[in-house]
């Protein structure tokens, strides 16, 4: 089975950074793409970046282009969201996901990390 480990959520005040980290263990698998989701308090899980591991095409919603940076480790099968110039809206808990080659979803989901924003 395949897990994924986040780390690196934290609190920070509006305009400072962070760095969140997600690292795949268990069988191997072949990795199509690997992302972030977020979960703000009483609204709906919203896509934030993803990176596809073929190719490395890197994809970012409109809320976060510009500020958050997705990367990857393939050696380590970790996929890694810097998250700079942070505002109080980017507060919830992010998710680590991750697509099999061959699934049409994202079929693997961490167990999230906190970030929160204050102004």
């Amino acid at each position: 089975q395949v897990q994924l480990v986040e780390s690196g959520g934290g609190l920070v005040q509006a305009g400072g950074s962070l760095r969140l980290s997600c690292a795949a263990s268990g069988r191997k698998f072949s990795t199509y793409a690997m992302g972030w989701f977020r979960q703000a308090p009483g609204k709906e899980r919203e896509f934030v970046a993803t990176f596809r591991w073929s190719g490395g095409s890197t994809y970012y919603s409109d809320s976060v282009q510009g500020r958050f940076t997705i990367s990857r480790d393939i050696r380590k099968n970790a996929v890694y969201l810097q998250m700079n110039s942070l505002k109080p809206e980017d507060t919830a808990i992010y998710y680590c996901v991750s697509q099999s080659v061959g699934s049409s979803q994202y079929d693997v989901w961490g167990q999230g990390t906190q970030v929160t924003v204050s102004s």
